[in-house]
């Protein structure tokens, strides 16, 4: 199984503000630099609760009829969700990947800053696939956070558009 993460950030490596507000990533995703290709290949999807409750705010559902996990320790609903297949994990990483891995997942893209934060920690994640956004907003959410050893990433390559977004993906060496 592979674990991969997509994620936009501000040149300053900010995902959201500190109230969690996504308005300064280009609307709608901004010009094609890769999404859809990438979304395509995946069958699972595992988010925090914190980027749940941010999906729901969104006019539709935007995972289709693919899988998605929300992990949270506290019981969810699932009642606003129209026409997506979401489930409820708690644990480690090493546990949700392990019980991913026997219901059959084979590509599942891991989003929220600290689920992201999580899995990379715990040496989970192959593939990162960043796009940076040009402009500084100096607080937020950050992308990465404290790591117990260095991860060493190997530069796959790196893409910039007429918008000024700047995609870079790395694979996780070994």
């Amino acid at each position: 199984m592979t674990v991969s993460v997509f994620i936009g950030t501000s040149v300053d490596g900010f995902i959201a503000r500190p109230n969690g507000d996504l308005d300064f990533l280009p609307e709608g995703g901004g010009e094609p630099h890769g999404y859809d290709e990438f979304i395509a290949s995946v069958d699972t999807l595992v988010i925090g609760r914190k980027t749940f409750e941010t999906v729901l705010t969104y006019e539709t559902w935007p995972y289709g009829d693919r899988r998605v996990v929300v992990l949270s320790s506290r019981p969810l609903d699932f009642s606003a969700v129209r026409g997506g297949v979401v489930e409820q994990m708690a644990g480690p990483p090493a546990e949700i990947v392990s019980k991913l891995v026997a219901s059959g997942a084979r590509h599942v893209y891991v989003d929220g800053g600290i689920t992201i934060q999580g899995f990379l920690r715990a040496g989970l994640v192959q593939r990162l696939v960043i796009t940076r956004v040009p402009v500084l907003i100096g607080d937020g959410i950050p992308l990465f956070g404290a790591l117990p050893r260095d991860v060493r990433l190997r530069h796959v390559a790196t893409q910039h558009y007429p918008s000024g977004l700047v995609k870079s993906e790395y694979q996780v060496a070994s």
